[in-house]
């Protein structure tokens, strides 16, 4: 995958981070380690902004009771409960 090149500054302590991760194995370079944290972030953005719209979207007019009930009922047609 083709990428833009940029440079950074890193702190001393990040950067031993970024090292620790390459030396466990879990990543081949330091390109991998910055690209996987900046997905990551972009994954919490999009869980947060999702949550945020949920939250604004209004209260359930159900009760406590019958979002179990459904809840149930989905995982039983599902196969999962």
């Amino acid at each position: 995958m083709a990428g833009v090149r940029a440079s950074v500054s890193i702190s001393g302590p990040n950067d031993s981070w970024i090292q620790a991760q390459i030396a466990s194995g879990e990543f081949a370079s330091r390109s991998e380690v910055v690209n996987d944290l900046i997905r990551r972030a972009r994954e919490i953005e999009l869980v947060r902004a999702r949550l945020i719209a949920a939250e604004q979207s209004g209260l359930s007019a159900r009760t406590p009771e019958q979002i179990l009930a459904a809840s149930k009922e989905e995982l039983r047609r599902d196969g999962e409960l």
